[in-house]
């Protein structure tokens, strides 16, 4: 029997769009209804992620920043990993050829939850992101220097080629000694990728994992949807994983179930198939 419910955002829950189909909406409304726990998994910060899971039935469990916090639907801190500041340092000494698309991620209120060395408010990449945070991010030149807490992460963003370099780079020097570990999630058809360095043994996996034994269930009691790069560990942990049609070949090649596009409202249909109709999967 399925009692939580992890759902990725972008490229799942949210169409190609970036809206939600009322499908989806429905389904996962009367998911909690029958009792189930329905969690958030995105690589979006809360306010980042607000206006989208304010639209959507409540209550709901949020875990943002790949895995790094763990928030109620009203905004209270249940988990949290921080990296550390001597990681973010060396991280960010250590790819200065990244330096303009760099930004310091924190858990703070408000102002300042995003940090960049230098702001182009023209950037065609980086423009929507930016006016969409304003109120969140500052800049602060040299970027070390704004690390003056425990960040939750150090984002990297561009296209798909530089960052998957940076990724595999970083990656290679990942250990627990480095104090961090590294997620990616590409946007092919875009040309768009993003970096995200977080405390080392962190990913949406790890804190769903964390969760759920919070909440005293198993791993057999959880199912997760996903579509990304970043949604893998995850997807691993739950005892009912379900990728997206329109999933990178990553995911797809695992030989997990699957459902139908996010244009297609197939968190709806995997949410009818495997809580509601009884199906099961087995890993």
């Amino acid at each position: 029997m399925i009692r939580l419910l992890a759902l990725d955002l972008d490229g799942t829950v949210l169409d190609s769009h970036g809206q939600i189909p009322n499908a989806n909406r429905t389904a996962i409304a009367r998911a909690i209804d029958a009792g189930v726990e329905v969690a958030i998994a995105t690589g979006r910060r809360y306010e980042f992620a607000r206006s989208i899971f304010e639209s959507l039935p409540a209550p709901l469990t949020l875990i943002l920043s790949n895995g790094a916090i763990v928030k109620s639907h009203e905004g209270q801190t249940l988990m949290r990993r921080l990296l550390p500041r001597a990681a973010a340092h060396a991280v960010l000494t250590g790819a200065p050829e990244h330096r303009a698309s760099a930004a310091l991620i924190f858990d703070r209120p408000r102002e300042g939850q995003v940090v960049f060395e230098s702001i182009d408010w023209n950037d065609r990449r980086h423009r929507r992101f930016y006016e969409a945070n304003r109120p969140f991010v500052t800049e602060h030149s040299p970027l070390e220097d704004a690390l003056t807490e425990d960040p939750v992460q150090v984002m990297f963003t561009g296209g798909c080629a530089p960052m998957r370099r940076l990724f595999d780079g970083l990656r290679e020097a990942a250990s627990p000694e480095a104090g961090y570990s590294v997620a990616l999630t590409e946007y092919e058809q875009r040309d768009f990728s993003l970096v995200d360095v977080l405390q080392a043994g962190c990913s949406k996996g790890t804190a769903l994992s964390a969760w759920a034994q919070h909440q005293g269930l198993s791993a057999s009691e959880v199912m997760a949807i996903g579509d990304n790069l970043n949604d893998l560990e995850m997807l691993e942990y739950a005892g009912t994983p379900v990728v997206m049609r329109n999933a990178v070949d990553a995911l797809k090649e695992r030989g997990w179930a699957a459902t139908a596009s996010n244009d297609e409202a197939g968190v709806a249909r995997a949410i009818e198939t495997f809580v509601f109709a009884g199906a099961s999967y087995s890993k």
